[in-house]
């Protein structure tokens, strides 16, 4: 396997993965979208960028490549520099293209990455493709309108007639009666609205009051002083290696002893490894001055770690 699978398989689980002396794949979380010039919904997805100005060694790949292959931590950092060297030759005469990352040109003297398309490195919107959306042809029914014959209207004259004093009394009563139970209802319904509306209020009060209640203890417990004492605590590690087998941290710890070093196993690690140290200190000058002697003199690859253990 390439190191383009090794940093495409991180890619699904890590916002970024760099590439020791190269530089950093970063992915950004983009929403759903339309294409509207194929007619196509993309559904969301991982946007891929490039930061050449990554380039620190932060463990993650070597770590990774070092436990699938079951290789020593030494061992993965030589394959990636050997890989790193390979893709600067190559990207000088020609396009470097990563499979499943997207593809390098040199343009100016510096590094133009074009990213893929084709892979979602967002878990969540695993097994949604695009879909393509079909234009729906709508016809346009024509209709023929015919113009309605309307037949002539003959008024009906009838004789006009006078109608009782007693009817026109009866009428004016029941328009009152209706406009009395008309104006109930509409006072009815305005009570039960300024009700609710009064309700509402009360309960959003409530909640108010209940989020910004402070709970008071009125025999609260004694306190407890507790001194905890730094002294000789070291929690600065300049370290040699990690790995995979103990034997070989054994080894390793063994052969810095011989040659001087404070050295000893700090413990394993979330990947599994066994990690070994150089020599542990109290202050962080003092843990990167000896970092800086080290990587000047013995090894370009030891790194420091800040950790109690």
């Amino acid at each position: 396997m390439n190191l383009a699978n090794y940093i495409s398989d991180l890619l699904y689980r890590y916002e970024c993965v760099i590439v020791p002396k190269f530089g950093g794949f970063v992915t950004n979380n983009q929403s759903a979208r339309i294409d509207a010039s194929n007619n196509t919904l993309h559904p969301p997805y991982k946007q891929i960028t490039f930061n050449s100005h990554l380039t620190n060694n932060d463990g993650l790949l070597a770590n990774y490549i070092a436990s699938v292959d079951n290789i020593s931590y030494e061992c993965a950092l030589n394959y990636i520099q050997f890989e790193i060297d390979a893709w600067k030759e190559k990207v000088k005469a020609q396009e470097l293209t990563l499979n499943g990352l997207g593809a390098f040109n040199l343009i100016n003297s510096k590094l133009h990455f074009e990213p893929q398309q084709k892979i979602n490195y967002l878990t969540s919107s695993f097994g949604l493709s695009n879909v393509v959306r079909s234009e729906i042809a709508r016809a346009q029914a024509v209709k023929e309108q015919k113009e309605a014959v309307v037949p002539k209207v003959i008024p009906i004259v009838e004789a006009e007639k006078k109608a009782p004093n007693y009817l026109k009394y009866a009428a004016v009563f029941v328009i009152g009666l209706s406009a009395i139970g008309f104006a109930g209802k509409y006072y009815q319904n305005h009570i039960q609205e300024k009700q609710l509306v009064e309700a509402q209020k009360q309960q959003d009060l409530m909640e108010e009051q209940i989020e910004s209640a402070t709970f008071m203890i009125s025999k609260p417990l004694p306190t407890l002083n507790l001194e905890v004492s730094t002294v000789g605590k070291k929690s600065f590690h300049v370290i040699a290696g990690a790995f995979r087998f103990p034997e070989n941290a054994n080894r390793k710890v063994n052969q810095l002893l011989q040659e001087g070093y404070e050295a000893r196993i700090l413990g394993v690690n979330k990947w599994n490894l066994t990690v070994v140290s150089y020599g542990s200190y109290s202050s962080r000058n003092e843990a990167v001055e000896n970092l800086s002697e080290i990587k000047k003199n013995v090894a370009k690859d030891s790194w420091l770690l800040i950790q109690d253990f």
